[in-house]
This record gives structure tokens, sequence and C-alpha cells, in this order.
């Protein structure tokens, strides 16, 4: 049943806590709130009834987004005890966290437990979590599994490394709640240009408006061959198949965020309202195949939310590291420099990337790596937020389309270094359609500057630096006859430029031994053992792929992908000698599952266990249905 939505009734805490940046230096909690939140933080050690730290959230550190919503990315610095258990509590205006959360604590609990970890020697990871694919949801597996474990044995982190939400392929039940958070919690209304709906008021009672936004979206004319055999031919600027719930307006972003993370609002949204209404939307009733899509979306959401408070569990106690991917922005974000031009030019697009660009901000950047947005950028966000207008939002927007920090390292040992693949493209000279490099020059040689001297290293980047081979090249001949947007063909080695200077990079007198490279992206997972050829030894590169945490490939096409890949490009194929990784020799793990495929369709979070000197010790997959999938080394 739904909860009375009186504004008065709504509980203080809609979102989060979400344990962030935690170091020996720093600490981040991330929280969504209905009223500023006036809060006093406590830590403790293990079996201490005094705190040895505490301190009062600043003000600073909140920002009003809507008439009752509040971001606050709670900060504290100070010298706080590594590798040990420690436990929060945060006492607010309305009673303790706890109090006002008590699903949040593992058994016999007062607070909620963790620990800073100096070695990142246990890692989540993954990707990719649609919330209506019809499969459970690997994070709630993850929460179970460390609900068992002793607090030294928990994981160090979880790294969660693109596509945290599908704002291009939305449910229908999750639009119609997402519209109804937005009028719960007052959030901005905003107006469009070179749009054919004038405002958010407009979208909302246009008939397409639930299962037709891609006939409300923009559009472009191509300029590709078929574009000159058929002219004036209009293009869709954003590609997903899929984006008839397209999130449009930055209210939409960031209401999703609080629907996919936390079960809270769920509580207040009437699920059934537009059945009720008898399925009409703007004057009309949408079309039959649609409102059985509602039927079944309905059903799978019921599980989703069912898990949601063991989600926000999870959250709240292991230090949780993010990075985007295509999704949480569109389809194909930066594919190319002809995609580029056509979102960038229209204003319409435009505003859509920018609101996501603002909710990716508020939600996920910001916490990763706090002291990489200064006062002055944070003035900037709150002058739009406490005064929305077409001027004021323009302006934040164009901040962040110019903003080059979206990387981070990580201080553990091994160091992790996390990549930006999205917004600093090398981009075609060439070809405006070919793909782009996914980071340009100036990106990889600080790339490479952060892992000089580093005796071993872990890099986070959403799509894997070395794929299959197979798919690659269907990817390339997809490529060759323009239509690389059919395939998502972007990849490690779609350019030139950046796929030789990353192998450099890799090769390189002063770059660490052990590299360990984090993926997801592609939605299967599977893990390789590289190092160069006849010099077998000289440095160890570990491919480990998972993805997603709730989502999959199609089943029977990555069958054949996989003995495809098999069969033509074994380690010592000579077709290898016709790809950009010939000097590599690449080895492919087989999990301990029946059958011989290598590519794992399981929707699952990865596991990854490291010895001292940053080398895998253990990969797993954890999948959502609770098996544990191990890839053990070649013999």
């Amino acid at each position: 049943m739904m909860k009375e939505t009186s504004a008065s009734v709504l509980p203080l805490i809609i979102a989060g806590p979400i344990l962030r940046k935690a170091t020996a230096s720093q600490l981040v909690l991330w929280f969504v709130t209905t009223e500023r939140l006036d809060a006093t933080f406590y830590l403790y050690q293990q079996d201490e009834s005094e705190p040895c730290y505490q301190a009062v959230i600043a003000d600073e550190h909140q920002i009003q987004i809507g008439e009752k919503a509040w971001v606050v990315l709670a900060q504290f610095a100070g010298q706080f005890p590594v590798n040990t258990p420690l436990s929060y509590q945060l006492v607010t205006q309305h009673g303790s966290l706890t109090e006002l959360i008590p699903s949040l604590t593992y058994q016999n609990e007062s607070a909620i437990s963790f620990v800073i970890n100096t070695k990142a020697d246990y890692v989540l990871h993954g990707s990719c979590r649609n919330p209506h694919y019809p499969s459970k949801d690997s994070l709630v597996a993850a929460d179970s599994k460390v609900e068992g474990l002793e607090i030294l044995d928990r994981p160090s982190l979880l790294m969660m490394s693109g596509d945290q939400i599908y704002a291009d392929h939305v449910a229908g039940p999750t639009l119609d709640a997402i519209e109804q958070v937005v009028q719960l919690l007052g959030l901005p209304k905003e107006t469009f240009e070179q749009a054919c709906i004038a405002d958010t008021d407009a979208l909302y009672s246009h008939p397409h408006h639930f299962y037709g936004r891609e006939k409300i979206l923009p559009t472009y004319i191509d300029q590709t061959w078929l574009g000159k055999l058929i002219p004036n031919r209009v293009v869709p600027i954003f590609s997903s198949r899929e984006c008839e719930n397209h999130l449009i307006s930055f209210s939409e972003y960031f209401a999703m965020y609080l629907l996919v993370w936390s079960p809270t609002l769920w509580q207040y949204v009437d699920r059934e309202r537009f059945a009720k209404q008898h399925f009409i939307c703007g004057g009309e009733q949408v079309a039959l195949k649609w409102r059985q899509q509602w039927e079944k979306e309905s059903m799978i959401m019921d599980d989703f939310i069912q898990g949601l408070p063991q989600v926000q569990r999870l959250f709240a106690h292991i230090p949780t590291y993010m990075i985007f991917d295509d999704h949480d922005i569109t389809d194909d974000y930066q594919l190319n420099r002809r995609w580029e031009k056509a979102a960038f030019d229209n204003l319409f697009s435009r505003r859509i990337i920018g609101n996501a660009l603002m909710s990716y901000w508020l939600c996920q950047a910001w916490g990763n790596a706090p002291e990489k947005f200064e006062p002055t950028f944070i003035d900037d966000a709150k002058r739009y937020f406490a005064m929305p207008c077409n001027e004021t939002q323009d302006s934040f927007i164009a901040r962040l389309n110019q903003f080059e920090q979206w990387h981070y390292t990580i201080s553990t040992t091994p160091k992790m270094v996390v990549l930006d693949t999205r917004t600093r493209r090398w981009r075609s000279e060439s070809n405006d359609n070919r793909p782009s490099g996914l980071m340009d020059w100036e990106a990889m040689t600080e790339f490479q500057q952060e892992l000089l001297n580093e005796p071993a290293v872990i890099i986070v980047s959403a799509a894997p630096m070395f794929g299959v081979k197979f798919i690659e090249t269907l990817q390339r001949m997809m490529t060759w006859i323009g239509q690389p947007l059919l395939v998502d063909a972007e990849n490690w080695m779609a350019h030139p430029g950046s796929a030789n200077t990353l192998l450099s990079i890799f090769t390189h007198t002063k770059t660490p031994t052990n590299f360990i490279i984090l993926s997801g992206d592609v939605h299967y997972s599977f893990a390789y053992d590289i190092t160069l050829r006849n010099h077998k030894g000289k440095f160890h590169i570990y491919q480990i792929t998972c993805s997603g945490f709730k989502n999959e490939f199609p089943n029977r096409l990555l069958r054949f992908c996989d003995a495809m890949d098999r069969a033509l490009y074994s380690p010592h194929s000579p077709l290898n000698w016709f790809t950009k990784r010939k000097k590599l020799l690449i080895e492919k793990r087989d999990p301990d599952v029946a059958g011989s495929h290598r590519l794992v369709n399981r929707s699952a979070i990865g596991e990854l266990y490291l010895t001292d000197d940053g080398a895998p010790k253990k990969i797993d997959i954890l999948t959502a249905d609770g098996e544990l999938i191990n890839f053990p080394p070649r013999k």
C-alpha cells in the first residue's frame, strides 16, 4: 500500500547513507534529505562507548535542489584509525540514523560498521544495473554475503564502473514513479529550446510521455553514405533502440537515482496510478503492446524494490566508488565526432546531456573526489538550484561540459586509477563517423604519470582494455560500412592512436610489473592473463571483466561469438598477427562451470582477492542467484 503523500509525513532521509571516500584523513557520506540536515557525526572504535571523533555536518556541504530535497555530501577531515573495525552514527534533528532507518544495520549492530582499508586486497566490482532486466540483483547477493562475514573479512571497497542508471532505457512503471517523485519533492521545472515541448509541464501532458519519447527527442539530417542515397533522411540523436521512456529533465535524472538506490520513496508512490487512469497519456490511451509491457515490467520491478533495503545497507557499510559510462548519460554518449556534433549543435539534446551530467555530479562524482570541486564550483551549483532558470542552468551545464577531472585515484595499496573514458575522447581526424579513442593524448599522458614507479596498480576502465577479438572484429566491420552505432563500436583498439599509446604505456620500463584492469560495460564476464610474447614473466596484465550487476547479453549471440573467438583467436592463432595486440600473449581463463564457455552470461558482481604484490590470488564472480563462479589460472 502507498503511504499518505502529504509532504509533512515524508521522512528526513530519503536516500543514503552511502559511504563514499574513506581514507586515513577523510571520510565522506552521501545523503538526500527532505529538509536541511542538522546533525552530528560520531565515529567509534570497536567496543568503545565514547566516540574517537565527532563533527557537525556543515551547511556548505548541503545543496537544496527542490522544495523538499537536499543533497548532503558530509565531509570529515582528521586522522582516522585504519585497518580496524569502526562504526558511525548520525544524530539528526529527528533522531539517530539507525532509529530513522533500522534496516541499515546488520545483526547485533547498534551502529553502522566499516573499515578504512589501506590495502585493496578484496575488491567488489561490476557495472550495468538495469532495474527492469528479468534477473535478480547481484548487489542484493553481495549484501547477503557481507552480512555473513566478520568485519575485517569484508571487502575493502566496492567499485561501480558504469551504468549505475539506464537513463535511455527506463521501464514505464519506473518513469511513472519518477514523475510522482518529482512532484512529491518539488524538484525544479525547466523550459526547453529547439524542442517540440516548451517545458516539463508540456512533457508530462504530452501523448508520447509514456512509451513514445523517441518521437519527442531531437533528430538531425543523416550525412553518411546512406543519407546521400536517401536525401534529408532524419536520424535520432539519441541512438538507443529502447529509448521510448528516455529521461529528459534534470529532475527526472535525479529522481531515478533516488529510486534505484533507496527503498524509501517507493513507499510514497502509487504504483497503480497509470493503470487506474486506464493508461491514458495526454488524452490518448497507450497502445496495447505497451500496456502489456507495463504489466511485465511491473512484476520485475516488484522484485527489484524488495531488494532495495539490502542495497541501501551494503552502500552504508562498504566504501563505494563510481565512474560513469554511456547509459548514465545516454547510449553511445560521445561515440564519435559525428554524434558529438549532432548532439551539441542541438539546444534540446545539449540540455538533456547537461541534465544527465548535473545529476551524475550530484549523485556520483562529487563523492568520489570532493577535493576536485572547489568552492566556486559549489557556488555555481547552488546559484542555479536557488533560482532555476535557463540562463543559470545553461551556465552550470557549460561548466560541466568543460570539466576534465572526472577521473581520480584511490590511495590504497595497490593504487587504484579510475579512468574517465567518456569525455576526453581521441576523435578521428580522417572520418567523423569512426569511433573515437576512449582517451585522448593528454588524458593518456596523465594516466601514464599516475603509473610511474608503482610496483602494481589496479586500473578501472569501463570498457575492457583487452576485449573479445571476434566481437571487436564485428564492430570494425560495422564501422567500415558506416554503422558503428548499431553495435556500440567503441573499444580500446578501435582508434589507432589511443590503442598504440595504451600498449606503449603497458610496456614502458617505469610502469608497474602487475597491472589489474577491472572493467564492465559488455554484459558478460571473463578473465585474461596477458604477457609479452617471448618475454613471459617480464610483466603481467590481468583483464578482469564483470558485467552486469543486473543485465545480460543476448545468450545465443554470445555463445556464437564465444565459439568463434575460441576457434579464430586462440593464443597461437596466426590471426593474432593482424591485430594491434600481436606482441601480446593473451591466455583466457576457463570458469569452473559446466560447459566450454569462457564468456559467462550471468548477472553477477565481481570478487577479486589480491596477493601482497598486487597479483590476483582469486578471481570470482558472485551471481545474482548466489552462485560463486571461479576463474582459476591456466595450468
